[in-house]
């Protein structure tokens, strides 16, 4: 019996497909579009971690969006009010999956006023001939949601993603606005020309179709473009910051100090570094676990942060070794700094499950030279300096010894 009910099926479809208008077969090739585009985003929103609240938000628009195709590929002359609720709900489902991508606050009151709108002037329309209010009305709201969104994403390309041509993001959306936005005009224009158009096999009905077939891909390649987008950072990211602490990792730090060395020998900037080394970080994790020595290397990494210069770099150079570069800064300016950074560090121990785990820090400066001065010369000297914190008793900050000579060298 099973057998012989997907030939039945298959039969009656084409019957039903073969009554049907060129625009509803348009529309029908839409709707199959974004119901492929729901599965594809619902498999990927598996693989994409703290995005995957936005991307089943995706995944809802693309499935109602299909469903109001269908909807309106079978009931062309006449749309329910659920296919047209649908719809709206669908594109505020894209904008809130945005919103939530992009880091911004859903609007909730907003969407929920305009869907009343949309129930009140369908419930007017059915008892008094105001179609084309119903039109206007419907094309509006959908008009100003692709508005809105296309708003969100320019400022997110022009400041968090800081794109050269921001507009290219927000595009598709766009045009989505343009073609909703001039159907309401026309509705209050010539409202008799559009009703009449909307519920024929017109060649607008179709041209509309057509555009939205290819408006859609572009959609759905708006938000691939987000999602690489911000994978590609992510990849960035983890390239150049220590995985458990954050901070920038060794070879970001290098060419940190590459550039600003750079800069150094052209506009004669002086500038400081200090190698900071966790003092018997061997012991916290002899006598409490490697667990907690982690947790050490997070607390005085928060630390350092909260207390260099907004235009010092800290990283984490390897171990328990942390590095601070800090341009334009003399020895007499990364001195104080230092001692706060050591004073902070033994005022504020780790505690952690009812234990207090004191730590302290030593501290080397070195400031560069000059131009016969390069890298490698500057951190030796700092690790030099380093040292010597180190075997006077730790918890201590010592420059280098031949600094005094250094803001000579300057000129």
């Amino acid at each position: 019996m099973r057998a012989t009910i997907l030939p039945a099926l298959l039969a009656r479809t084409a019957v039903m497909l073969a009554t049907w208008s060129a625009t509803q077969i348009a529309f029908l090739i839409i709707a199959v579009i974004q119901a492929m585009c729901a599965v594809i985003w619902a498999l990927g929103a598996r693989l994409l971690g703290t995005a995957r609240g936005a991307v089943n938000h995706w995944v809802a628009w693309s499935f109602l969006s299909s469903s109001t195709w269908f909807i309106l590929a079978a009931r062309l002359e006449s749309p329910p009010l659920v296919g047209i609720l649908v719809g709206v709900f669908g594109v505020m489902c894209l904008q809130r999956g945005i919103r939530l991508f992009i880091g911004r606050e859903p609007t909730h009151r907003l969407q929920a006023a305009l869907l009343l709108a949309v129930v009140i002037v369908f419930w007017l329309t059915q008892r008094f001939p105001l179609r084309s209010l119903q039109a206007m009305v419907n094309y509006s709201v959908l008009a100003w949601l692709y508005l809105s969104i296309a708003h969100d994403l320019y400022l997110h390309a022009r400041h968090q993603l800081s794109f050269r041509w921001p507009l290219l993001l927000c595009t598709p959306l766009l045009l989505g606005c343009v073609a909703y936005g001039s159907r309401a005009v026309r509705a209050v224009l010539t409202p008799e020309s559009v009703l009449t158009e909307m519920t024929t096999n017109s060649p607008l009905n179709l041209g509309s179709a057509l555009a939205f077939v290819v408006l859609v891909l572009a959609l759905h390649a708006t938000l691939m473009a987000l999602v690489v987008t911000r994978l590609t950072g992510e990849l960035r990211r983890m390239s150049r910051h220590d995985s458990l602490t954050g901070l920038l990792n060794r070879r970001a730090m290098e060419e940190l100090l590459f550039a600003q060395l750079q800069r150094s020998m052209r506009g004669r900037e002086p500038f400081a570094v200090m190698m900071l080394d966790l003092d018997h970080f061997k012991r916290v994790n002899d006598h409490h676990g490697h667990a907690v020595g982690d947790l050490a290397l997070k607390h005085v990494a928060k630390l350092l942060r909260g207390s260099v210069r907004e235009v010092d770099s800290l990283a984490r150079f390897g171990g328990e070794e942390f590095v601070v570069l800090m341009p334009g800064a003399s020895l007499v300016q990364a001195q104080p700094i230092a001692e706060r950074l050591r004073e902070r560090l033994c005022a504020t121990p780790l505690t952690y499950s009812n234990t207090t785990v004191p730590l302290s820090i030593s501290i080397g400066i070195a400031q560069w030279r000059g131009d016969e001065e390069d890298l490698s010369q500057l951190l030796v000297r700092a690790d030099t300096a380093l040292f010597q914190a180190k075997d006077q008793g730790r918890n201590r900050v010592v420059s280098d010894v031949g600094e005094r000579d250094a803001a000579a060298a300057m000129g």
